[in-house]
């Protein structure tokens, strides 16, 4: 199990003196004057090295990481899945990539075309009526939903309507986005089957009520088995449901968010359609909204006219009552159009496959483990689910432990102590692009470190063995990271 052995000296101990990577060619220049004396350093140390020894040392920092190329990732709720390398490819065609934001409509009629399908293609699958393309990522995406809500009862004259409903199982972004956005967060707890309390629901539901913020599935993985009930509850007081969209891969083809009873929803084009993520980019979050909220949908949306004779022209547009601009030009078009192409390769029966090989992975998962790991809601799952590590903290032995054992075995972590509700949480999602081997695999994996558990705690505790860097104090990492480098024998600055 241990990695190939990798020279993990720094960059700066391969330095030698006089060695360089490159060569400038004679000054062509006056030279400048250097800045006044108490804005120079007296020493920089740099560096000098090989042009190839800087290459050798990055790419063998490169294969320290895991990644989706290289490993199982099966982070819960961020789809850490494959995505097909054409789309990339179309996505850089010189006649998307080379565009700017500003050239005129005229001159890119072919782009705005792309963008007006789809606008209309991410409407059709989940059941709404309109879409904006402008939402730059998820939480942007639940923002806007939110101004939305706020502008739609303003302009009824309902400013009172100031309490927005957050399930406990909830992204802790959607607490954030309702408090944003001015509204007064009230958190509904779920019963012991995980659905939302339906009892809690119906006691908050009151004249206040601006709308639920519901994600769909939820966090534990689960469906909403009231589901209908709930929109209609909410709506019956006049409050509008707004639906967080980021495990919508659960549903594609399924089941329209629209059709169920959802007012606006926003969409993780990187999660669902095809823009491999994480390290903190790239996202899309577009927002799709039925007909009372669609006429509130960030600008720009694309919209068709028909010249007198039959020829298409694409133009943006600002909807009536828009929110207005909540990004700097049109959305993340880079990633829209790697959704685009994922959509258009895939069609209607290829996006239903997606959900299908989704759900059948997940519970394919609980089946296998959930007699060695606590399974909090024991039901069928769709394209997460979520165990509990209860049973092996009574050993000693905690969910970040297991998590950290999982490195050894070359298998990135799940997502740990969330969804909050659950102790010792372990989200596992192994995304619909997963072979039956690697679950295999990862099932062998996770029943290994349940006996070890058992058996021999301690080499659990102290996980990970086979990385440059062994357990840290991740607290202390955080709150005082020490970022500068150090010889050997260099003391840390004071107070590190």
């Amino acid at each position: 199990m241990n990695p190939p052995s990798l020279d993990r000296r720094l960059l700066m101990e391969r330095s030698v003196r006089g060695r360089r990577g490159s060569s400038l060619p004679p000054l062509d220049v006056p030279p400048q004057p250097l800045p006044p004396e108490e804005h120079l350093r007296g020493d920089l140390e740099l560096p000098e090295v090989s042009e190839g020894e800087v290459v050798r040392y990055f790419t063998h920092l490169s294969q320290l990481n895991f990644s989706v190329d290289t490993h199982f990732y099966p982070l819960g709720s961020c789809t850490m899945k494959y995505n097909p390398r054409v789309n990339d490819e179309l996505a850089q065609l010189p006649g998307f990539s080379q565009l700017h934001p500003l050239q005129p409509e005229e001159t890119v009629q072919g782009a705005l075309k792309a963008m007006y399908r789809l606008q209309g293609f991410l409407a059709e699958i989940v059941g709404m009526e309109a879409t904006s393309l402008a939402t730059m990522a998820g939480a942007q995406g639940e923002l806007a939903g939110m101004l939305m809500l706020r502008a739609y009862h303003l302009s009824r004259g309902e400013a009172d309507r100031r309490i927005v409903l957050v399930p406990d199982s909830a992204h802790g972004t959607n607490p954030a986005s309702a408090t944003m956005a001015g509204f007064r967060v009230v958190t509904v707890p779920s019963d012991d089957r995980g659905n939302m309390d339906m009892d809690a629901l119906k006691g908050a539901c009151t004249g206040e009520l601006a709308g639920l913020m519901l994600t769909l599935p939820n966090t534990l993985g689960l469906f909403e088995t009231n589901i209908l009930e709930i929109c209609r509850t909410v709506h019956q007081v006049g409050g509008l449901v707004y639906g967080d969209g980021a495990n919508m891969n659960a549903l594609l083809g399924r089941a329209k968010l629209g059709e169920l009873g959802f007012d606006v929803l926003h969409l993780n084009l990187h999660k669902t359609f095809s823009t491999p993520h994480g390290g903190g980019g790239p996202g899309a979050g577009p927002v799709a909204a039925g007909p009372l909220l669609a006429p509130f949908l960030p600008s720009p949306v694309v919209e068709r006219h028909v010249d007198g004779d039959g020829r298409e022209r694409y133009s943006l547009a600002t909807p009536e009552h828009t929110i207005g601009k909540v990004a700097a030009f049109h959305g993340n078009f880079g990633v829209a159009l790697r959704a685009y192409a994922y959509i258009r390769s895939l069609g209607a029966a290829g996006l239903r496959e997606v959900s299908e090989n989704a759900v059948i992975g997940a519970n394919y998962l609980l089946s296998q483990l959930k007699e060695e790991y606590h399974l909090p809601y024991d039901r069928p799952c769709m394209h997460e689910v979520v165990f509990s590590a209860r049973r092996q903290k009574a050993r000693g032995v905690r969910a970040l432990d297991i998590a950290k054992r999982l490195i050894d075995y070359g298998i990135h972590p799940p997502t740990m102590y969330f969804p909050l509700i659950v102790e010792e949480a372990l989200m596992v999602e192994p995304t619909e692009t997963e072979s039956k081997e690697t679950l295999d695999h990862f099932i062998q994996v996770m029943k290994a470190i349940a006996v070890e558990a058992r058996e021999n705690p301690q080499v659990v505790k102290e996980a990970p063995h086979h990385t440059p860097n062994s357990r840290l104090d991740e607290a202390r990492a955080a709150r005082r990271p020490d970022l500068r480098w150090r010889g050997v024998g260099q003391a840390a600055p004071s107070g590190v």
